[in-house]
Parts: structure tokens; C-alpha cells; sequence
């Protein structure tokens, strides 16, 4: 029986997200809510709907541990750096970075320290809002921030980052255009046009179509070898530090290896990468939401963390545009890399779109290859600086 309950478990963990991108595939409603918004919501329902086998606890902790050290290289084997526009590159990551920083120490200040784990969910933040989901996964790992809690502020970062991203669609980058003294083209040229829809449709593709032809089954295997190689070499790295300092270790050599291994065209060629890195985020999303007993939720915690998320991620918007305004940033080139840090890079083609302005395209998306290649180390350093202060 226990057999076939890990057969069971390690099933659902594993195909639910299939499942569910099928469906987002399908239902534009879905589609909007976004694959993560749904697995997290199926994810608290398996925890809370009274089946707790005894191989459950197992299965998750398998589910999230092996998940992430896994997803971390092959997210960042994708990674494009590039020295155009280095200039203004930097200007945007230094502000948006710093923004992140006061924001995040700010609303530590005035909420955060009244919460549990405060300073480790400040740090998971910090990552987050200028990498992203993958960072936050990482960073929980270090931590080992109680579940819940890690399960609450993803749910309630979801809805906010959503907000954010509706006002600047609709009005918000016209208020700072405005703010700037800026005045853009509302008008595309074809070429330019066709150019982000391109970038649009593929974000909206099949990423795993033709992953099972031999084609992908070697490219698959390919890019599997290197992970294992990697996550071999980054346990290795941890043994002359003390054994509480395993996984600190461990997620930040694995992430500069990842962003190191980047450089190289053969681990560059792999394609798909990115893409199956980004399904075991998923799995790592269904599994820690199961984990979540809301039985016990604390409302006088969630309402200090909703305040704690606010103040992080409108807060960091505000500082991001003081500072680049300082910077010589271009209003427009503020707002995609803004978009980057706060929901990630797959967001700024659209928000491109929305400004009619294809020149900062790269840009934004290269402020977010940054947030992940940094946001695992900044998130750690803030970790710390919170535990200190707070």
C-alpha cells in the first residue's frame, strides 16, 4: 500500500502540471490566471481536503528538495548576456536593485518584523522582485521558511503583482512618460510590429511540443547530464563549511556555475532548458502549496505580510523611477526593466507592446537575466541584513 501511494503521489506532483497547462492552453480565463495561480490553488486544495497518507509528508519534501537544485542550472543555461546598451543595462540594474533594497528594508521596518520569519521572507522577496519565481524557490530552500507562510505570500505576491502590472499597462507608463517630460510615438512600424508579435506568439507556444521525438529525448539528456554535473560539483563545494551551511552554499555555487556555463554556445544550443526548468518549478509550486494547512492561518500575520508585499513592490516602482530619473534612464526603459525585477522577464514583451516602444525590448529583458543570475546572492545578503537589524 505504501508503494502505491508514493506511485500515486509522485504522479500527481509530476503530471498535474501538464494537466494544467493543457488546460491554460485551452481556457483563455485560465490563461490569464497563469499556470503557477492555478497549481498553487490545486495545490492548497490536495492539503486541505483531509487525504494525508503517511508517504505524503515524504513525497513533498522529495517533490521540493530535488526540484529546485535541479531547475536552478537549467533556467540559467538560457540566460543572454549581452554588452549592448551596457551602459544604460547597468543604470537600470543598479537602480532597480537599490530600489528593491530600501523598499524591501522599509517594509521590513514597518511590518515585516511582526511577522514569523520575517527577516528569511523579506530575503525570499528581495529575490524575487528582481528575479523571480525561481529565485523565491531557491531562497525558500535556504531558509526552509515555514511552508505556509512561503504558500500565503506567493498567493497574496500573485494578486498584488498582477495589480502592478495592470496599472502600468493602462496608465502607468503614460503617468511616468508624463512625470519624465517624455513623448513617445504611439505609432509602430510593420517590421516592428511584427517583431513583438513574434516575441508574443512565443511566449504563448507549446514549449515541450516534440520533446518526447528523439530529437528532444537527446537534447533532454543532454541538458540533464549537465544539470547532474553541476549539482555534483556545487555539493562538493559545500564540504569544508560547517553542515548548517549546506544548502546556503550549495544554491549560490549552483547558481554562478549555471550563469557560468551560459557563456558557453554548446549549453546555450539546448533550447529546451529554460523550459524544463520551468516545469519543475512547477511541480515544486503543486507540491509546497500542499503543504499549506489553512486551518491555522493567522489573519493578523497575512495582513502584515499583504502591507509588507505592497510597500516592496509599489514602493521599489517609485524608487526605480526616482532613480533612474537621477540616471538618465529613459521613462520607457524604466518601466520594462521595473517589469522584469517585479514579474519577470517573460512579461515585458507584452508591456513593450503596451508602450509601442521595441527599442527597450532588450533592455528589460536583460534586467531580468540579471535578477536571476544575482537574485539567489542579493536575496541572502538581504536575509541577513533584515536578521540584523531587525
Amino acid at each position: 500500500m505504501a508503494i502505491l501511494n508514493y506511485v500515486v503521489l509522485g504522479a500527481l506532483f509530476c503530471l498535474l502540471p501538464a494537466v494544467v497547462l493543457w488546460l491554460c492552453r485551452r481556457f483563455p480565463l485560465l490563461d490569464k490566471l497563469g499556470p503557477i495561480m492555478v497549481l498553487y490553488g490545486l495545490g492548497i486544495l490536495i492539503g486541505n481536503i483531509g487525504w494525508h497518507p503517511a508517504e505524503m509528508s515524504v513525497a513533498q519534501e522529495i517533490a521540493t528538495s530535488a526540484s529546485i537544485p535541479l531547475a536552478i542550472p537549467m533556467m540559467l543555461f538560457a540566460c543572454r548576456f549581452t554588452l549592448s546598451e551596457a551602459s544604460l543595462q547597468l543604470r537600470v540594474c543598479i537602480s532597480g536593485f537599490f530600489a528593491v533594497f530600501l523598499s524591501v528594508v522599509i517594509g521590513y521596518l514597518l511590518f515585516g518584523r511582526y511577522i514569523p520569519e520575517g527577516a528569511e521572507i523579506g530575503g525570499i522577496m528581495s529575490g524575487m522582485y528582481t528575479g523571480g519565481m525561481l529565485n523565491a524557490a531557491a531562497l525558500q530552500q535556504i531558509f526552509r521558511v515555514e511552508e505556509q507562510a512561503y504558500v500565503i505570500m506567493c498567493s497574496y505576491d500573485i494578486v498584488i503583482s498582477f495589480l502592478y502590472l495592470v496599472f502600468l499597462v493602462s496608465v502607468g507608463f503614460k503617468f511616468f512618460r508624463w512625470l519624465y517630460g517624455e513623448r513617445k510615438s504611439n505609432v509602430l512600424s510593420a517590421e516592428d510590429r511584427e517583431e513583438l508579435e513574434r516575441q508574443i506568439a512565443e511566449q504563448k507556444r507549446n514549449p515541450y511540443e516534440g520533446l518526447w521525438s528523439k530529437e528532444g529525448m537527446r537534447e533532454l539528456a543532454k541538458i540533464v547530464g549537465v544539470t547532474l554535473i553541476l549539482v555534483a560539483l556545487s555539493a562538493l563545494a559545500t564540504l569544508p563549511f560547517p553542515s548548517e551551511w549546506f544548502m546556503v552554499i550549495f544554491i549560490l555555487v549552483l547558481s554562478t556555475l549555471g550563469v557560468v556555463c551560459s557563456f558557453f554556445k554548446p549549453i546555450r544550443a539546448l533550447n529546451r532548458s529554460f523550459d524544463i526548468g520551468m516545469y519543475l518549478i512547477y511541480i515544486f509550486s503543486v507540491a509546497m502549496a500542499s503543504m499549506a494547512d489553512f486551518s491555522t492561518l493567522n489573519l493578523a500575520d497575512g495582513a502584515n505580510q499583504i502591507a509588507f508585499l505592497c510597500v516592496a513592490v509599489f514602493g521599489s516602482l517609485l524608487l526605480h523611477a526616482l532613480f533612474c530619473r537621477l540616471m538618465r534612464v529613459d521613462a520607457d526603459s524604466m518601466v520594462a526593466s521595473s517589469v522584469a525585477f517585479v514579474n519577470s522577464p517573460p512579461f515585458v514583451p507584452m508591456m513593450v507592446v503596451a508602450m509601442k516602444n521595441k527599442s527597450v525590448l532588450i533592455v528589460g529583458l536583460g534586467a531580468g537575466i540579471v535578477g536571476y543570475a544575482l537574485g539567489n546572492h542579493f536575496g541572502v545578503l538581504m536575509a541577513s541584513l533584515l536578521g540584523m537589524i531587525g
